[in-house]
């Protein structure tokens, strides 16, 4: 993915997940946001490509802790800038977050690294956990495998990274993801709720062997889809 597909990006971000909290602070914070991607050197971003135009995309951090540490020492100072901007056009997204993201965010930010707990009887996955933000297929390039490709090029990303495992939350609900990825080998390993109240399942991956070498492109005839 390169600056260029920015736009696209957070259009079909909004479009997807309108009722997500970063969509609804604006297109100039989710742009801020979605470009960290591009820049972290703990994140992936790819874009898929049918005859010269975006079709999907797929963005993801191979090492979460450290990949909110870059962000907030180099850019946490702009996205603070675009999230106030967001909030004080949206008096209702403001309250909305004082009443319950701040507390989070708060506690997440002051969190101190807990003491060293005795060793587990069973070894830990080696290696960090990978994190599938978002991946997404434009309805007009749908079930033609795009979205699987797109998956498997960051798995594989996040494999020679060094990840042990790569982990994902879908709505659940009839409209989730579930059973696609559990077709696929990915096993639920919990529930979670967001501050809205949705219901999310997570669904983990372990990690072994590549699933195909960096630069692989889902075929090299005319007018296939390519992921980068």
């Amino acid at each position: 993915m390169d600056p260029q597909h920015l736009p696209y990006v957070v259009r079909e971000h909004r479009r997807l997940f309108p009722d997500g909290f970063f969509a609804r602070l604006g297109p100039g914070f989710l742009s801020s946001y979605t470009g960290l991607y591009l820049t972290s050197p703990h994140a992936l971003a790819f874009i898929a490509e049918s005859e010269g135009r975006p079709v999907g995309f797929l963005v993801g951090v191979t090492d979460p802790v450290l990949h909110r540490r870059h962000t907030l020492r180099r850019h946490g100072g702009k996205l603070l800038t675009h999230a106030i901007c967001g909030l004080a056009v949206r008096p209702g997204l403001l309250l909305h977050f004082l009443r319950t993201r701040l507390p989070r965010y708060y506690r997440k930010l002051t969190r101190r690294q807990p003491p060293s707990s005795p060793p587990s009887p069973t070894p830990p996955t080696p290696g960090p956990g990978a994190v599938l933000a978002h991946v997404a297929v434009a309805d007009e390039a749908s079930s033609r495998g795009i979205g699987a490709d797109l998956i498997e090029r960051f798995v594989a990303a996040a494999t020679i990274a060094g990840c042990g495992r790569v982990s994902l939350v879908t709505a659940d609900s009839p409209q989730g993801a579930g059973p696609y990825y559990e077709r696929r080998g990915w096993h639920l390993v919990g529930r979670t709720a967001t501050p809205e109240g949705r219901q999310l399942l997570t669904y983990e991956r372990l990690l072994d062997t590549p699933s195909w070498p960096p630069g692989w492109t889902r075929a090299n005839t005319p007018g296939a889809p390519t992921v980068r």
